[in-house]
């Protein structure tokens, strides 16, 4: 298939960088509105974090199953179908009028959503001859990070200015403007026309063991520390069978079957082994730094959440031409690893550097941090992608590129779970510590709890009701002090994470892909 030209190669990127950045926006833009959802619908928060839970659990099922479902209905058909599936199940989510229908349509469209990703990627391949697939790579890159840094800040302004179902009717006309654009301007490969779906072997056994082990796995990271864990016998089952599963998962598609439907033969590939690794410590990193600064923003210095969002504009902004920087150095052979190894410095910095902050820190400063994260993902993300599956043969690159695109999302869960847990624990740790600096008597704390109380005296408060506020009070400053220096170590924590994967770098074999693998990658990658 020939790649378009002019205006026609400009609408699919554009239309496929949209598809892939309202999918990502997704996975994290409900998580803003949980409370005003809960209120409106009449639930618990517990209950309504399945809005997020269910919506997680369909994408990373789809996601590693892409390559066989566009070999079954073709890449167009399915592509323009997981749209129209995404912007119907949109509108459900919004005019739902309970948390249970909520639920049916996010996981609806976290089915439809798991194609846009991958899908999108071979689409932007596509559209550019070999010598320009860099430049494809960073219009997509540049939707892998704008997608879950846009999501809370498109999100809190819904919830400060209009309905919470506002985050999911907003996708409705994008979606049906995408369905229009794909079904006029991307081209049907040879293989797609003619499809003979009684000669595609379908793996049954292999989804199944699939759907179940990674469905029970994800359920668990991301709701084992609100359900405490193994204490709930949900999460005690669905880890047994995440256990059992996955194990038979991998032995069934290496040795049960002749057409599996996740290849997992091209993970003996040390690139694609090791660029897996790596983009788990990536999806940690870019997920955890997308929930705990909007927390430490909000929770810890007061920020609204416009304000939050704000504040990430100056980012998005300096991240742009780094994609297209990061485009340009591949193009002129400048090693991958390099590049890589630049943005995990960056990353790992943007983390050691948010660990030092405090509430009282000003707004600037957290501009400049988070305009090093851009810099970081811009540089990381790209070239980890192609350098990946660079090495891949030809007929290896769909499964390959699925393969990346789960270790991510596997990451990001990975990265919630560990976040939540570990600020739990280390904020209990805290507050103990705080507390037994408490001396009863000693001059600092008669002061302080003096203060406190003719402030409140001052307010009108009663000389009695004063003192029994002044210790709440600083009940409340304790805790807040002891949650601010566990988001700090929990920022430490990834930039760690980064620190110890670094030396796997050096592992990646440095290898440009030539035009025949890239050709291959337009034609079969998703």
């Amino acid at each position: 298939m020939s790649q378009q030209s002019g205006l026609g190669r400009w609408v699919v990127v554009i239309t496929a960088v949209s598809a892939a950045i309202m999918e990502l926006i997704d996975t994290s833009i409900v998580n803003v509105g949980l409370n005003d959802i809960a209120g409106n619908l009449g639930a618990t928060i517990e209950d309504v974090s399945w809005v997020v839970t269910s919506y997680a659990i369909a994408n990373v099922i789809i996601i590693p199953m892409t390559s066989f479902l566009q070999r079954y209905f073709g890449r167009k058909n399915y592509y323009i179908g997981s749209i129209i599936l995404f912007t119907l199940a949109s509108y459900g989510c919004g005019f739902a009028g309970d948390l249970w229908t909520l639920v049916f349509f996010r996981f609806l469209q976290g089915v439809g959503g798991g194609a846009l990703l991958s899908t999108s990627q071979g689409l932007m391949y596509d559209a550019f001859p070999p010598s320009q697939r860099a430049t494809a790579s960073a219009l997509f890159g540049m939707g892998i990070v704008l997608g879950p840094t846009l999501g809370p800040t498109l999100g809190g302004y819904i919830i400060d200015n209009y309905h919470w179902s506002w985050m999911f009717y907003i996708n409705v006309p994008i979606g049906i403007i995408a369905v229009l654009l794909s079904v006029a301007f991307i081209e049907k490969k040879e293989d797609e026309i003619n499809i003979n779906r009684k000669a595609i072997h379908i793996d049954q056994l292999g989804i199944l063991f699939l759907a179940l082990g990674i469905g029970a796995l994800q359920y668990v990271l991301e709701r084992g520390e609100a359900d405490d864990w193994f204490d709930d016998s949900a999460i005690r089952w669905l880890t047994i069978i995440a256990v059992i599963t996955l194990p038979a998962f991998v032995w069934w598609e290496l040795r049960g079957t002749k057409d599996p439907v996740v290849d997992l033969r091209t993970l003996k590939n040390r690139n694609l082994s090791i660029g897996s690794i790596l983009m788990v410590v990536i999806g940690y990193g870019l997920f955890t730094s997308v929930l705990l600064y909007p927390l430490f923003a909000q929770r810890i210095v007061g920020l609204t959440a416009t304000q939050t969002g704000k504040l990430l504009i100056p980012g998005g902004l300096v991240t742009l031409p780094m994609f297209a920087l990061v485009g340009r150095l591949l193009a002129k052979n400048v090693s991958p690893r390099v590049l890589v190894g630049v943005g995990y410095v960056a990353f790992s910095s943007f983390c050691f550097i948010m660990s030092t902050y405090t509430m009282d820190t000003p707004d600037s400063y957290f501009i400049f941090a988070l305009i090093i994260r851009g810099i970081g993902l811009a540089f990381v993300n790209v070239p980890l992608i192609n350098q990946s599956v660079a090495t891949l043969e030809p007929r290896q690159l769909p499964t390959g590129i699925a393969i990346v695109n789960m270790m991510r999302q596997i990451g990001g869960a990975f990265g919630v779970a560990i976040t939540n847990t570990y600020v739990t624990q280390r904020t209990a740790v805290h507050r103990s510590d705080l507390v037994s600096n408490l001396q009863p008597g000693s001059p600092a704390l008669t002061e302080r709890l003096n203060a406190l109380t003719q402030g409140l005296v001052a307010k009108g408060i009663n000389a009695i009701d004063a003192v029994s506020g002044a210790y709440k009070n600083l009940d409340l400053i304790i805790t807040k002090q002891a949650l601010m220096i566990s988001y700090l170590d929990t920022f430490k924590l990834a930039g760690l994470f980064f620190v110890v994967s670094f030396p796997l770098l050096f592992l990646l074999k440095n290898k440009k892909m030539d035009a025949a693998t890239a050709k291959a990658v337009a034609d079969a990658a998703h």
